[in-house]
């Protein structure tokens, strides 16, 4: 056939041909069927039969002279323009050859998977998908088209989206000719995901650009909705070097809304065959896909980005689209591209980080793209129609964006929309425009008006806060390239698991402190006792607890779960430098604050000094609770294969007492010694240095808590205004440190420390430098100033760090 390419025939060398879309789709179909990634059969209507349909109605000539003279900032004129040209490709004339070659490749298809096959008919421009732009949704899609005569009329409209406002504007902002791109179009075989699932995969984090992540998104229906952030999706993220070890690592599932699912209608062209409905409140609550779903995507992922980093000779993170058919229950690959924002970021030597300098009323939020802050006055739009009204330098409010807008997009100082997720259009143009975007507040429009000043702050985590009034930040570029490794190893203090991934670019040695406290209180926040005493619960604790559990098994095995899962996001962002995650250590009045957790806790006048640390572990009321928190660890380093996990005790009051905690370790499965697991004391009460060589008999070593050493050196109290008297320079509390140290080096033994002290006071890091400790974990915003100190006192000493010590570079 002359103007009909099958998706056997097809490689990704026929750009020029059949564009990035089927040069893809041709690819993956030949290469990849053998390694077991599924790809629905096609075949592609070539660019030259585009450019045969334009000179066969007389077009060409017509169409350069509308764009030769077109000012894209006159917004109402592309509008006028692009509509003009595409009505005269739309009602021009399809050539007899051109019509029965397209008709033959669809009969061969019905072949087969049967009469008249459904299939997706789609634009495949001839510079889409390349490494340094993507033109993904500048063209049409229409999907669910059945039959010669509808095909026929579909393919004339795809032939016309060559020329919508957005990809004129898009094109023209690129520095693309327009006469010189042309446009194949993907007939392919739909897969029936309007009675299952759809989504989109990267093979990185799209936030931070963290590579060894897939992150998957799914909802119910055909995957339209996902792709234009019409629902808030499932988020899924899958460490790719343990899943190619053959563990689960499933890091973090978010579960979305999803209120809304596309599925087949009654046949028609120009995109009526499908529509959107309502998804029951019951199925909102679960997850659209199940965990092996996840696993073997993310399996699809690696394979298909290994494949392409291989064809281009450097590593290509790859954006890719997938559906579930409801019928049979397999899963397939619909379009594959390179990833073209994240992929193109230095993130190793540099990095931009913004602060607020203060906070204020937060009157909305969402999810956060783009890690960034900006202010402005807002502009609410919630038809396109008044697209144009957004002004240079607003925020713009709206309820979801599609490519329709882009033309206007780029005045936009920050964006904030009801619907969407991560992979949605008004999150990929954020970022590619490199401006901050709130997606998936649920009520933006509603709650924001028109002329508001506002701060748009996506530095604070996985949620962005849309702020009341023009608020001061600041940003910081910092510059790691000049900086020398250091023999002391200089670690994190990281509780936080949505700032793992962008703090691992960081060069530091690990993390020295990951604190269960932080993910429980805020990743849970629900007591544990009733968890495992759900059904004695009252009816308004239990729909508050229902609230929260939304597409786990059980309470029960929402508590395992959500540990596992933040601890496992960040012993994966690390890997393979070790993470120290010390196990809880609420007071009795801060458990007391979880959800349901007032009457399982004693009132205490000292909670500081009363029922904490080592000595709930055992304990008849905790044990159980207990037993929860080590199933989740051991998830961590047996399901999800994370060995780099490393456990701290806190608040070990006795050597018996740190005796007893090993053996109840042990008895759940943490055995010390075990596949490499290593257990430290945190050193923070003065005994624990006095009687240093007695704890170190059941311990691999000490992390200084420096905060409650201190506290308890002095007898002070860090929460009384009224005492504020002695820090950690004290002369005291420096010797109990140098104890620690000296006594852990005698025995050749671990020492850190995780205080607060060196991250404030650079005498301090000093002080521990010269004592020789073996590690100082530090305050994110610390690590590179004390690294300078570090390396300073060092040298000064003639000590330095053999290469291979260097910490390693993501």
């Amino acid at each position: 056939m002359q103007y009909i390419k099958r998706f056997s025939e097809i490689s990704y060398d026929d750009v020029a041909i059949v564009g990035g879309k089927n040069a893809s789709l041709g690819e993956m179909y030949r290469e990849l069927r053998d390694l077991d990634v599924l790809v629905p059969n096609g075949f592609a209507i070539t660019a030259d039969a585009f450019r045969y349909y334009i000179e066969h109605n007389g077009l060409f000539d017509e169409i350069k002279r509308l764009l030769s003279d077109l000012d894209l900032n006159d917004t109402h004129r592309l509008s006028d323009v692009g509509g003009i040209i595409r009505a005269g490709i739309v009602h021009g004339d399809m050539p007899t050859d051109l019509r029965d070659e397209i008709f033959a490749a669809y009969r061969e298809l019905g072949e087969e998977y049967g009469h008249n096959p459904d299939v997706a008919v789609r634009s495949s421009a001839t510079a889409e998908d390349l490494p340094d732009a993507s033109f993904a949704g500048q063209q049409e899609s229409y999907l669910n088209i059945r039959g010669t005569r509808n095909l026929s009329t579909t393919c004339k409209w795809v032939f016309s989206s060559l020329f919508t406002d957005r990809a004129i504007a898009y094109r023209a902002h690129h520095g693309f000719d327009h006469m010189d791109v042309a446009l194949s179009i993907t007939v392919q075989k739909m897969v029936r995901s309007d009675i299952s699932s759809s989504g989109v995969i990267f093979t990185l984090d799209t936030e931070s650009g963290f590579r060894d992540v897939v992150f998957v998104t799914s909802a119910y229906g055909l995957g339209e909705n996902v792709v234009q952030g019409t629902v808030n999706p499932d988020e899924f993220y899958v460490h790719k070097s343990k899943l190619e070890q053959g563990f689960a690592p499933i890091l973090q599932r978010h579960i979305g809304t999803k209120e809304l699912k596309m599925i087949y209608t009654a046949e028609n062209v120009r995109g009526n065959s499908t529509r959107n409905v309502e998804v029951k409140p019951s199925e909102r609550r679960e997850f659209s896909i199940e965990e092996e779903d996840v696993l073997t995507l993310a399996r699809y992922a690696t394979t298909i980005e290994k494949h392409y980093s291989r064809r281009n000779g450097h590593s290509t993170p790859m954006d890719i689209e997938w559906a579930k058919d409801g019928e049979n229950g397999q899963l397939f690959i619909v379009q594959a591209r390179p990833e073209t924002v994240q992929s193109r970021v230095d993130n190793v030597q540099f990095q931009e980080t913004f602060r607020l300098d203060e906070t204020g009323e937060v009157l909305t939020q969402g999810k956060s793209v783009g890690r960034r802050i900006a202010a402005g006055r807002s502009r609410v739009i919630l038809e396109a129609t008044h697209m144009h009204d957004l002004k240079e330098g607003e925020v713009l409010i709206t309820d979801i964006t599609d490519p329709d807008w882009e033309p206007v997009m780029k005045r936009a100082a920050a964006i904030v929309t009801n619907r969407g997720g991560r992979t949605c259009h008004a999150a990929i143009i954020a970022r590619e425009l490199g401006i901050p975007a709130i997606v998936g507040c649920g009520n933006a429009t509603e709650v924001l008006d028109d002329d508001l000043d506002l701060t748009v702050s996506c530095a604070e985590g996985d949620l962005g806060y849309v702020y009341d009034g023009i608020l001061p930040f600041h940003s910081e570029r910092l510059d790691a390239s000049d900086l020398a490794p250091t023999e002391t190893k200089l670690m994190l203090n990281l509780g936080n698991p949505e700032r793992a991934f962008e703090a691992s670019f960081m060069p530091s040695d690990g993390v020295g402190l990951a604190r269960l406290e932080f993910i429980i209180n805020n990743s849970i926040g629900i007591h544990p006792r009733a968890l495992l005493e759900y059904d004695s619960l009252d009816g308004g604790t239990q729909r508050e607890i229902d609230q929260s559990i939304s597409g786990y098994e059980n309470p029960r095995q929402f508590y395992i779960d959500r540990i596992a899962e933040g601890v496992g996001t960040i012993a994966g962002a690390f890997y393979p430098r070790p993470v120290v995650v010390r196990l809880s250590d609420f007071k009795s009045n801060e458990y007391a604050s979880l959800i349901g957790g007032a009457p399982y806790e004693p009132h205490e006048e000292n909670p500081m000094l009363g029922f904490r640390g080592a000595s709930r572990y055992f304990s008849p009321e905790f044990a159980e609770a207990f037993a929860l928190e080590c199933q989740a660890l051991r998830k961590v380093r047996e399901t999800m294969g994370f060995e780099n996990m490393k456990l701290m005790v806190p608040f070990v009051r006795t050597p018996a007492e740190g005796e007893r905690v090993i053996q109840l370790l042990a008895e759940n499965g943490l055995e010390r010694g075990v596949n490499g697991l290593e257990v430290y004391l945190m050193c923070e009460i003065p005994t624990n240095a006095l009687r240093a060589d007695d704890f170190l008999e059941h311990f691999d070593g000490f992390s200084i808590g420096s905060n409650d050493l201190t506290q308890l050196t002095l007898g002070v109290d860090r929460d009384s205004a009224a005492v504020t008297e002695g820090d950690e320079r004290d002369p005291a509390v420096l010797d109990l440190m140098e104890m620690a140290i000296k006594a852990c080096n005698r025995q050749g033994k671990y020492v850190g420390i995780c205080g607060q002290a060196p991250s404030d006071f650079p005498e301090i890091t000093r002080f521990l430098v010269e004592h020789g400790i073996g590690s100082i974990s530090l305050n994110p915003d610390s690590l590179l100033r004390m690294k300078k100190i570090t390396a300073e006192v060092e040298s000064a000493a003639g000590r330095t760090a053999p290469p291979e010590q260097a910490a390693p570079q993501k």
